[in-house]
């Protein structure tokens, strides 16, 4: 197959035998194309399905090195604009390895494109069709009615024990789950579009009645108790009331083959949280 991927480059791909996904939602989309025995290694955020994550590990999205992809000898590597660093990219295209760059768009469509890319740069665009209309018509369906009253408001988090603490945005998956699952992502009014450190000032007046976080990240501060210590947060709503919502990374930051999964969760768990009029604590 001969693509052009997201970045504009022509690439092209003479064989799968030997698949690299540099990015957890990828392996699953490859694995949900039933070309799982294909793959010889994953990323780190490759957790889902099993098999993925039981495979030989190559390192981190954002930190690769070519030497680590070089050893398993890939005929096709496919990523999305959060792979890095550029460095190592380019080392694996001067190495020969076809680096393909699929859309990664952080919308209720994202899913979709990125299942249609992934399948037309392994040759199977009928199957990525087939699975990317499913996908949609289940995001399409899991999707709370639009407007309404009682839409609690929530700040999505991404921690990583002390080292990282930050609010998501625009740029980030959570903004479009949460909208569609009929809540009110706060970092709207804070006019963040891409992740930036916690501020107990901004949060405080955000007043948010829902916290959502990663599952890895909420263990990685100590659960419930440790994310409360966070600057601001036990002082909201939300923090008083300890609505704390957690789910598995891959599915909630990745966009892949199981979002309609995570948002059907999240819009339910959504109804179920008293919500104050705006501005109120």
């Amino acid at each position: 197959m001969t693509v052009t991927d997201e970045t504009g480059a022509t690439i092209t791909v003479e064989s799968i035998e030997r698949i690299i996904p540099l990015d957890g939602d990828i392996a699953e989309i490859v694995f949900a194309l039933d070309l799982g025995a294909n793959v010889v290694a994953t990323d780190l955020s490759a957790t889902y399905p099993p098999e993925a994550d039981a495979l030989p590990e190559i390192g981190y999205q954002r930190a690769l090195s070519a030497e680590a992809v070089a050893a398993f000898a890939p005929t096709v590597l496919l990523a999305t604009d959060i792979a890095g660093p550029p460095e190592a990219l380019d080392d694996m295209r001067r190495l020969g390895f076809p680096l393909v760059i699929v859309p990664n768009e952080t919308t209720s469509t994202g899913a979709g494109q990125k299942i249609r890319a992934v399948a037309e740069a392994l040759g199977v665009p009928q199957r990525g069709e087939s699975l990317a209309s499913a996908v949609d018509g289940a995001i399409a369906e899991a999707a709370a009615p639009p407007g309404g009253e009682g839409r609690p408001r929530v700040i999505a988090l991404y921690l990583r024990g002390t080292a990282a603490q930050l609010v998501l945005g625009e740029s980030s998956n959570t903004r479009w789950l949460i909208e569609a699952a009929g809540g009110i992502d706060v970092s709207e009014s804070m006019g963040i579009t891409d992740p930036v450190p916690i501020s107990a000032e901004a949060i405080l007046a955000a007043a948010p009645e829902v916290v959502l976080v990663p599952e890895a990240g909420l263990t990685s501060v100590g659960g419930i108790d440790g994310l409360l210590d966070i600057g601001g947060l036990a002082e909201t709503p939300a923090g008083r009331n300890r609505h704390v919502l957690f789910y598995d990374d891959q599915l909630l930051l990745g966009n892949g083959p199981r979002t309609a999964e995570v948002l059907a969760r999240l819009r339910d768990d959504l109804r179920r949280v008293p919500t104050t009029p705006e501005g109120e604590s």
